[in-house]
């Protein structure tokens, strides 16, 4: 039986053995231990989607997963023994690093829901395998002794640079801090993983140029070492080696751009031996010299349609990838240290103006890094933590970063550089590196990845503590990401834990394996369901139109008149038709025919009591109207007299016929008359001047009754020169120049001595 707390390589089991059933003592990790189990290799879900694909991937990744959970479930010395001393199980596990689709890859998992989840759940048993397998203590009684915990995963190959670099790619999204301590427990516990990844940084240099070799590019880091073939100038170009080629080339470097950058952002303590290793001037020339010519061949080359958009596509992500490549090394070597106020700050600021400098002749390359972190922003940052900056020396930079955007003929935009700087002077290390990368997307199409890197890729808090509104759908997916985890816990648990930490689901799970939730959620039902969603009211119910209730409404009409609705112009209608209509008149006809008041024609029937007269009294007119006098012709017969004629206009001699002074008379007196009868009329529109008479009038009343008193008037011109002034005239002359600086703008140095005073101007 195990002892209590004592570490698994010095374990030792006793166990029954052979068909007699005799007990034999064991190191608790040996072979014979191993549970004969064999695990089969993973193949990737099928792109067409074909029926017989499909039931073939099902079967198969039925096995795996059973598989997983069956080691999953293992305790802790049965777990070592079949990870260390089972061969197919690290081949399934290496299958899946190798085969699992990527980001960009096209996959099968939106053809059927079922592919999906099984999917689903190989990813997460892989990636807990995986977890497990890099924890050297699981509790108090089991743990394995550190040092012999390095010699097996090392020894054993069951971490590697490749590996750890798939599993960056796989599960970095939405499982970061998890990776982050993963990895950093394993480099910690084994050194040698350093020496590893030493030694992998020429590889990828090495992949860098073999693209450029199949480009027909030559390198400058090519020929140093090693003599050039004789038919290396007949080799092929981009524009004229196969499209497959081409496609694989494209597709070879936004993997590899990928996978790099994954592992820095997850393990930035890499970043120095990247640096090390003049790793970031090989990638500044590699992308001056690729991008662009692979940008042309893709644009310029005649494929399909589908694949040139997928080559595009990845060959602005690979462009991306390669900016923050570069910005993280800065960042965690350069930037990082000087925020911290370290003691080598004055090393580090000229490492880094060392390294914007050799950036200057990659034209290409400094204005793509520079769009998307503007070099001005770190240069600002710079100034103010160390004030003893060259400014010549930046001057010269920032010269050259606006001579790089005008040789790529690229328009230089200005929106976030302020939000660069702000997060910058907020932000230090690892937060400061994921807020300047998460406000970049500017080189093209930033699409979202999709296949096994999405699937933890889920909305959260943004690191400047801006929460992010979530869709349903959102919502959704954090579910099952938490819940493909901790199936035992309940969806309304986890929506409470997700509200407490800000949507985080890498914080949420870590919270919950670790057993640090906070005191609210401790008192909590682990398996509380989640509340009933309540339905909304129909838009039909609720909405409110112009139109409601109209004789066309058909959400509230169950019939209407069709007669009245048709399509287009309607049938068997013409101009002449319309202007015959006359039912109109018709329909108005009837309407005056009540306002017909006069009868030319009464008939009257026969009367029984034979009273005609009577009969015809009924309709007799009258109008009360006195017409007694109307026969009686009044004055007609009485003759006018000569002067009762003349009464109503006098005679007036012509103007023509007037002669000397009668003329001049009769001039005055028709003069007299016309005032007398202009005062008379009643002018509409009064003459202005003797209005501002009156007004004048009326105020020298008012303000006489207010004792005010009018200034003198002025002698201040005087007469001409030469012939002396009056005394009226000096005085008024010496008052004006006694009294000008209380008007106009005569008194600006007395307001200006004011203005001082009050300490309104700075003296």
């Amino acid at each position: 039986m195990a002892c209590a707390k004592v570490p698994l390589d010095e374990l030792h089991v006793t166990e029954s053995f052979g068909p007699q059933g005799k007990e034999r003592t064991l190191p608790a990790l040996h072979p014979d231990r191993k549970e004969e189990r064999c695990f089969l290799s993973y193949k990737p879900p099928p792109e067409d989607g074909t029926a017989a694909l499909v039931e073939e991937f099902l079967e198969n990744a039925q096995f795996i997963s059973e598989d997983l959970e069956w080691l999953l479930a293992l305790p802790h010395d049965k777990f070592w023994c079949q990870v260390v001393f089972d061969e197919s199980l690290q081949i399934c596990l290496d299958s899946y690093l190798r085969h699992a689709p990527r980001g960009l890859d096209p996959s099968g998992l939106s053809s059927s829901p079922a592919v999906a989840d099984m999917q689903r759940n190989i990813h997460r048993s892989v990636f807990m395998v995986f977890l497990r397998m890099a924890t050297h203590k699981e509790s108090k009684e089991n743990f394995i002794t550190p040092a012999v915990f390095a010699e097996i995963i090392y020894n054993n190959f069951l971490f590697d640079i490749p590996k750890i670099l798939d599993l960056c790619v796989l599960f970095g999204k939405g499982n970061s801090q998890l990776l982050h301590k993963m990895i950093e427990n394993i480099f910690t516990q084994q050194p040698s993983y350093y020496g590893d990844l030493n030694e992998t940084i020429p590889s990828i240099s090495l992949v860098f140029d073999t693209i450029l070799q199949k480009c027909g590019i030559q390198s400058e880091d090519i020929g140093t070492g090693q003599p050039l073939k004789l038919n290396a100038n007949k080799s092929q170009t981009s524009m004229t080696m196969p499209e497959e080629e081409l496609a694989d080339l494209v597709l070879y470097m936004c993997d590899t751009c990928t996978t790099i950058h994954s592992f820095l952002d997850i393990f930035p303590e890499a970043c120095s031996t990247f640096k090390q290793q003049n790793f970031l001037n090989r990638l500044s020339s590699f992308y001056e010299m690729s991008v662009p010519d692979l940008e042309r061949a893709v644009k310029k080359r005649n494929f399909n349609k589908s694949l040139q958009e997928d080559m595009w596509r990845r060959m602005s992500h690979s462009r991306k990838k390669m900016v923050e490549i570069a910005h993280l090394l800065l960042q965690h070597t350069c930037l990082q240290p000087i925020l911290e106020g370290t003691e080598n700050m004055a090393s580090c600021v000229d490492d880094l103006l060392q390294n914007f400098t050799a950036f200057l002749q990659e034209k290409r390359f400094l204005a793509d890094y520079d769009e998307q972190f503007p070099i001005a922003d770190d240069i600002s940052l710079l100034q103010q933590a160390f004030p003893h900056l060259d400014d010549t020396r930046t001057s010269y930079l920032l010269e050259g970063v606006q001579s790089a955007w005008e040789c790529v003929g690229k328009k230089r935009s200005f929106p976030s550089s302020a939000n660069h700087s702000a997060g910058a002077k907020s932000k230090t290390g690892r937060d400061l590196a994921a807020s300047q990368k998460e406000g970049a997307g500017v080189l093209g199409d930033s699409e979202e990845l999709r296949g096994a890197e999405a699937m933890t890729d889920v909305p959260r808090k943004g690191d400047n503590g801006a929460v992010y509104t979530l869709s349903a759908g959102e919502l959704e997916s954090l579910l099952s990401q938490i819940r493909d985890l901790l199936p035992d816990f309940g969806e309304g648990f986890i929506l409470a834990c997700l509200e407490e930490y800000g949507y985080n689901s890498e914080l949420v799970i870590n919270n919950i394996l670790e057993d640090k939730l906070s005191p609210s959620l401790d008192k909590l039902d682990r398996a509380m369901a989640r509340a009933a969603k309540k339905e909304l009211p129909s838009v039909l119910s609720t909405r409110s139109n112009v139109f409601d209730d109209d004789e066309f409404d058909v959400f509230n009409r169950d019939r209407l008149d069709m007669s009245r609705i048709w399509k287009g112009r309607r049938q068997g209608e013409s101009v002449r038709a319309t202007l015959d209509d006359k039912q109109h008149i018709e329909e108005q006809r009837e309407r005056y025919q009540a306002y017909q008041i006069v009868v030319d024609e009464i008939p009257i029937e026969n009367d029984p009591s034979g009273d005609r007269d009577n009969a015809l009294g009924m309709y007799d007119y009258d109008d009360e109207y006195d017409d007694t006098y109307d026969v009686n012709q009044i004055g007609a017969n009485d003759l006018d007299e000569e002067d009762e004629l003349l009464n109503r206009r006098p005679f007036t001699t012509p103007q023509v016929l007037r002669t000397g002074k009668k003329a001049q008379e009769d001039d005055e007196d028709e003069e007299e008359e016309d005032k007398n009868d202009a005062v008379k009329k009643d002018h509409f529109v009064q003459d202005p001047a003797v209005l501002r008479e009156r007004a004048e009038a009326r105020r020298a009343v008012m303000q006489s009754r207010k004792g005010y008193r009018p200034p003198p008037a002025n002698h201040v011109v005087g007469g001409p020169k030469g012939r002396g002034q009056t005394q009226e005239t000096v005085l008024d002359r010496r008052r004006k120049e006694a009294n000008k600086n209380r008007g106009a703008n005569h008194n600006r140095r007395t307001m200006a001595d004011r203005k001082r005073n009050k300490g309104m101007v700075p003296s």
